[in-house]
């Protein structure tokens, strides 16, 4: 019974992050409190971010907007044309309003803007999972 079908169990929810920062990264991977929520993957630009996505094909997306290679605006579009049902949360300092609608008009759900507390994470997460 090792299935979440078989059990009635949620399934696990497949989370990605990205963000150029290791450290933002490594604080939203430790932050996050979800039993269903596994991490496949980090990635530090769109271009990665999009290459694990391919293999990983996650459920819930967190995208950084200003990145090296390709930004989070431009990736989020390919995700979304890669698997229209992901669930995208930008986790951005740019707290511009025009920045933040064009990354919703693009797909993203939610936005949270960077400082951040581990609670506002959750929270923005667990609107987006469930």
């Amino acid at each position: 019974m090792d299935s979440a079908q078989d059990t009635g169990e949620r399934r696990m929810v497949k989370l990605l992050i990205v963000d150029d920062s290791n450290i933002v990264r490594r604080r939203i991977e430790r932050s996050q409190q979800f039993d269903d929520l596994e991490v496949v993957g980090t990635a530090a630009n769109g271009i990665e971010a999009l290459e694990l996505a391919r293999r990983t094909d996650p459920d819930l997306v967190t995208m950084d907007l200003t990145m090296p290679q390709m930004d989070g605006i431009e990736c989020i579009t390919q995700l979304v044309r890669l698997k229209p049902e992901v669930r995208i949360l930008v986790i951005s300092a740019l707290a511009d309003k025009a920045t933040a609608v064009e990354a919703m008009e693009r797909g993203a759900n939610g936005f949270l803007n960077k400082p951040f507390t581990d609670r506002q994470l959750n929270e923005a997460i667990a609107e987006l999972m469930y």
